[in-house]
């Protein structure tokens, strides 16, 4: 079959793989490349400083309604200040949706996050320790259970 498909190459004018010869050199001088390279150097991970200092005179609350409210959660969080979550009223899916968003939000920019009481969440930026027994209680146990 491979003969057939040579031949209908050819006559199309089209040149088969088969048909190529592979290149051989006389000298190993050939393989060198024309340019010296010098090898990469890795320069060392610049330190990601925030332009914006937290506002820790403000603590966002928000209770969401759906999903969509997230980027409400995450533009607050992003710019330094606390965010309290309330869950309450929502579904148990979008609730879920919410609480996986606020655990990659925190992870991402280095906060924490607590669950303060029942379905209530405190985001917390990296600036910011909450030395508080009570929520240091509560990590042990979910919102959902």
């Amino acid at each position: 079959m491979s003969g057939a498909l040579n031949q209908v190459m050819a006559k199309m004018g089209w040149r088969s793989y088969s048909d190529e010869e592979p290149e051989y050199y006389e000298d190993e001088a050939a393989y060198e490349p024309e340019e010296e390279y010098e090898p990469m150097t890795v320069l060392p991970r610049p330190e990601v400083v925030s332009s914006k200092q937290p506002d820790l005179s403000r603590i966002k609350t928000v209770r969401p309604a759906s999903y969509e409210d997230a980027r409400t959660i995450g533009e607050a969080f992003r710019d330094g200040i606390p965010v309290i979550v309330n869950l309450a009223g929502m579904s148990e899916t979008e609730s879920r949706r919410i609480v996986d968003f606020c655990a990659g939000l925190t992870f991402g920019l280095r906060g924490e996050i607590e669950v303060v009481g029942g379905e209530v969440l405190l985001l917390s930026p990296e600036s910011v320790k909450i030395e508080n027994d009570a929520v240091k209680a509560s990590r042990s146990s979910s919102i959902f259970d």
